[in-house]
């Protein structure tokens, strides 16, 4: 049952059963002292009773008629609640009257009575009067002091459970307004999972609630963004991949077309010279060597086709070779720029993947400064970094920094399609990628996150 309850139910239950326990307490500890309570206040009356007894009867002897007003004294010492006192020889005969406002006390149940078990104690004044010696006797009442307890008890029950019964209603109350907005954070939460990014919660409650629904409503901001940032990322692939294929397929027909064209003549020319009846052998040379160069064009074309949809030799020979390879064949095309590379021991093994997106970027970037930078040194540095975490997990990440000491880029300058695919599939791997411009040149900072250890 406890399980079941919601927070607020909990905190409600929690503060009654403190609010009645402490009644409890509080009922029970006036109940468990009745006993002595009762047997102090009638030893206490008596005691009182008798010293009054005895300091009023003192002049009777100097009375003119000691027996009228000995009665009158008895008579109206009869009127006390806690006691009654009686002429020894009358105690049998006169019952005590009880006083009107005993009537409003509420009588104790039985279950009261013997717990306290009052006793009711006499007590014999011995006086003389003309010296004839009588008695008067002094007898408690201990109904009445129990009595009285009883209905101050149940008078303080009633008045504590009505207090205790209006604290209640207030702290539900408050607690009810204090943990109002948890049913809006359980709302709100339910339409993130459902996908509905745009809900918002009020800040309220408490401070601790009011941060946690500002908190909420920015986390939910993210979720948003995320996701839109998400789809705008799959939406940019696909087009990126759209353009990949739309320019590979140009590149076949615009490179593929005339060299088969021009195999097909040349081999249909030969074919003609070989049906012919006196062989021209400088002819069969002309169209073999045009062959021959048709056929080493295109493995070059398929090269460099192949070059770009896959590195040649970056499985089989690893990142290092594969990044020499890259700035061999630069510095080649370029002796007039300086080159210096730097991986570093610690990098370790970055996976296939990590391989592939690190050549590609040092790739991409080394093509724009020799198209764009008007650079005389390019330096490339890749690092292990610290690892990161996040919603990819923790994993060590790969620094790559290529920096050249070129013009820079203009302050209106776009990134081409080939930086934002780098990005973008950064961003997919969960990595950065930072572009920095200045009067030294432009550096590409790219953070990847290296293969996830099985």
């Amino acid at each position: 049952m406890w399980r079941k309850l919601s927070l607020r139910g909990r905190i409600n239950l929690l503060l009654a059963l403190i609010l009645m326990l402490g009644l409890g307490i509080n009922i029970a500890r006036l109940v468990l002292e009745a006993g002595p309570r009762v047997q102090a206040e009638d030893q206490s009356v008596i005691r009182l009773a008798r010293e009054f007894v005895e300091t009023i009867v003192a002049g009777l002897n100097v009375a003119p008629d000691p027996d009228a007003q000995l009665d009158q004294i008895v008579d109206d010492l009869s009127r006390l609640r806690h006691v009654s006192i009686t002429r020894e020889g009358d105690a049998a005969g006169k019952t005590r009257e009880r006083p009107e406002e005993e009537g409003d006390l509420r009588a104790p149940p039985a279950w009261f009575v013997a717990l306290v078990h009052p006793e009711q104690t006499s007590v014999r004044v011995p006086i003389s009067v003309h010296g004839k010696s009588q008695s008067l006797l002094i007898t408690s009442h201990p109904d009445d002091e129990m009595a009285e307890i009883w209905d101050g008890i149940v008078t303080q029950l009633e008045v504590g459970s009505a207090i205790a019964i209006a604290l209640l209603l207030v702290t539900m109350l408050v607690v009810g307004r204090a943990l109002a907005p948890l049913q809006a954070l359980s709302e709100a939460m339910t339409n993130i999972e459902a996908g509905f990014y745009d809900v918002r919660v009020e800040p309220g409650g408490s401070p601790e609630l009011a941060a946690i629904c500002a908190k909420l409503n920015h986390l939910a901001a993210t979720l948003g963004e995320a996701v839109e940032g998400k789809r705008l990322l799959a939406e940019r692939a696909v087009s990126l991949q759209d353009s990949e294929r739309k320019e590979i397929a140009r590149e076949l027909h615009d490179e593929f077309g005339p060299y088969l064209f021009a195999l097909r003549a040349h081999a249909g020319a030969l074919t003609r010279l070989s049906e012919a009846d006196k062989s021209d052998p400088v002819a069969f040379r002309k169209h073999g060597n045009a062959i021959l160069e048709q056929v080493n064009a295109l493995q070059q074309f398929t090269r460099r086709i192949l070059e770009r949809l896959r590195p040649v030799g970056l499985a089989e020979l690893g990142l290092r070779e594969a990044l020499g390879a890259l700035v061999r064949m630069w510095s080649e095309t370029h002796p007039d720029v300086e080159i210096k590379t730097s991986i570093s021991n610690a990098l370790g093994d970055t996976g296939e993947t990590a391989d592939l997106t690190i050549y590609r970027i040092v790739q991409e970037a080394l093509t724009n400064v020799f198209r764009h930078a008007e650079a005389t040194a390019v330096n490339i540095s890749i690092d292990a970094a610290e690892r990161q975490t996040g919603i990819y997990g923790s994993r060590g990440c790969a620094l790559v920094r290529v920096s050249d000491n070129g013009r820079g880029l203009r302050p209106d300058h776009k990134l081409g399609l080939g930086l934002t695919g780098m990005r973008e599939r950064i961003l997919a791997l969960g990595g950065t990628l930072n572009i920095n411009s200045g009067d030294d040149g432009v550096t590409v900072e790219a953070l990847v996150p290296k293969a996830a250890q099985p």
